[in-house]
Formats: structure tokens, C-alpha cells, sequence
């Protein structure tokens, strides 16, 4: 079922995609979400989640697809894990520029791995004493 009151941006890629007004090449779809393959894949599969609806990032999305989302990276995981024999997989989201966000519409990677070798994502640091404190005292999580 088809929502007709889907917020879109008309400038917007993503809500293009999403909402089929460009050729994609879809791997799930449902009434909240279009999965697509990323046209600049990581690995062979690396998928794109993107909600019908736009939402600049994390910070802007709605509970309703906030608490959907990772369901449906599982579900592709698992279905790319199996159909093409990955190892395991990476969901990342990225938010705001300086995160890595090249598109502002809130959209998650889905990216099968295939060896534990390939591209990490980081090189793990030391947390000091000084540092956890300063996280601390500055970030109130109510």
C-alpha cells in the first residue's frame, strides 16, 4: 500500500529514488522504505536503505521509521549474507557533513563483507581517563 502523503523534497536525489521517480535497481521495497544497489559500492551488494519520506538525517527522522529501520537492514543482511555468500555485513548511517553525509536524506548502508581484510572502517584508539571525563561532563543524555 502506497502512503499519498509522503513528504518529498523535489530537489531531492534520494526522494527520487526512493519514491521510483528514477530507475533503480531495487532489491526491497515496503510502504516506508526502498532498498536500492548503491551505484559506488564498497563491496558487490552494498545496498542503500532509503525512506520514502525525507528526512535531512537521523536528527529529523520520525519514531515511526526510526523504529523500522534497522529491521530492514537485518533482513537485507541477512538476505545479501545468503544469496551471496558474505561473511557478514556493515550498517552504517552517516549525519551531517562532517560524518561523511554526501546526500542530505537520511539513508543507511547496508554493506556485505566477504572477508574480515577488507576496508576497515576505523583504527581503534586508547579512551584515557582525561577524556572519558571530558565526555562526561559536556554530553547530558536525559
Amino acid at each position: 500500500m502506497e502512503k499519498d502523503n509522503i513528504m518529498k523534497k523535489d530537489d531531492c536525489i534520494f526522494c527520487k529514488l526512493a519514491n521510483g521517480d528514477i530507475p533503480t535497481t531495487t532489491l526491497y521495497e515496503d510502504e516506508d522504505f526502498r532498498a536500492i544497489l548503491d551505484l559506488g559500492p564498497a563491496t558487490k551488494g552494498h545496498t542503500l536503505i532509503l525512506p520514502k519520506e525525507h528526512f535531512r538525517d537521523l536528527t529529523e527522522l520520525s519514531p515511526e521509521i526510526s523504529s523500522k529501520v534497522l529491521g530492514v537492514a537485518r533482513h537485507i543482511g541477512m538476505a545479501l549474507m545468503k544469496g551471496l555468500g558474505a561473511k557478514g555485513f556493515n550498517v552504517i548511517q552517516n549525519n551531517g557533513e562532517a560524518a561523511g553525509q554526501t546526500v542530505m536524506h537520511y539513508h543507511v548502508h547496508v554493506i556485505p563483507r566477504y572477508s574480515a581484510k577488507e576496508m576497515p572502517l576505523w583504527t581503534p584508539g586508547t579512551l584515557s581517563d582525561e577524556t572519558a571525563a571530558e565526555v562526561l561532563s559536556a554530553v547530558k543524555i536525559k
